[in-house]
């Protein structure tokens, strides 16, 4: 984790910035800024480049869990799933001469940490990635979207104490609830579907119109389906009506 004065300290092998007082905002930017999937998705496109809060991105770390794995001549493509939005697909490039290049290549199910930069092509964006390593502890989850929260939160200088303690809350209790639906076994689309039911704190619970408008990229059939799964294994149930959903737990 960062320290007082914006240095934030990287993972061994990661380099870092340490910015001094008194330059601008855009060049008070992390080498290497943590982020999140969903972050990246919304980036703001500029020209070549991407902005989050106005602020331009270059390398960014990432953490998740690899959905498929699909290697080629050259490459693989990874799709990578940190419970914060859709999948995104992960391009890392192989060395031909490498006889071992196929152990190289990591299993689906493994969590993951890269560095690399965010590219769109075709209007779909992907990730480059420099370097790909496995997570062998998974409190290292936790410690990244820390660092998340404390990155964005000192890139806006307009964020109150009060706001920056409430964001990191929210963002471990939305963490440790990933954490918690995937080792019930969900998809990645019954884990979303399943935590945005479990927080919503309305004695009703939340309507299938809040669920569709949280979670535009599914469409009604996977919602449904997701629904369905999470009612017949006991995780939620309807409540005034079939459209209105509440956590049993």
């Amino acid at each position: 984790m960062g320290s007082h004065g914006y240095n934030y300290k990287s993972s061994p092998g990661e380099a870092s910035c340490s910015p001094s007082e008194g330059k601008s905002k855009r060049s008070r930017i992390l080498c290497i800024l943590p982020c999140t999937v969903s972050q990246l998705m919304s980036a703001t496109p500029h020209q070549d480049a991407f902005f989050i809060k106005g602020i331009e991105i270059n390398q960014v770390s990432v953490v998740g869990v690899i959905r498929r794995t699909k290697p080629s001549v050259a490459h693989v493509v990874y799709t990578l799933d940190d419970m914060t939005g859709p999948p995104v697909d992960v391009k890392q490039w192989m060395n031909l001469e490498d006889v071992n290049m196929n152990s190289c290549v990591i299993p689906p199910g493994t969590y993951i940490k890269l560095v690399g930069s965010l590219r769109s092509f075709q209007h779909r964006r992907s990730l480059v990635a420099f370097s790909i390593r496995r997570v062998e502890d998974l409190n290292e989850v936790t410690s990244h979207m820390l660092e998340v929260v404390q990155a964005h939160l000192l890139n806006d200088g307009s964020s109150c104490s009060m706001m920056k303690n409430k964001s990191m809350t929210s963002a471990i209790m939305s963490l440790s609830n990933a954490r918690e639906s995937t080792s019930y076994g969900f998809t990645a689309n019954q884990s979303q579907v399943f935590n945005l039911i479990k927080s919503c704190p309305l004695a009703e619970g939340i309507s299938v119109q809040s669920l569709r408008t949280t979670l535009k990229y599914l469409s009604l059939y996977d919602l449904r389906a997701s629904l369905q799964f999470l009612i017949n294994e006991g995780h939620i149930f309807s409540t005034v009506d079939e459209d209105h959903f509440k956590s049993t737990y």
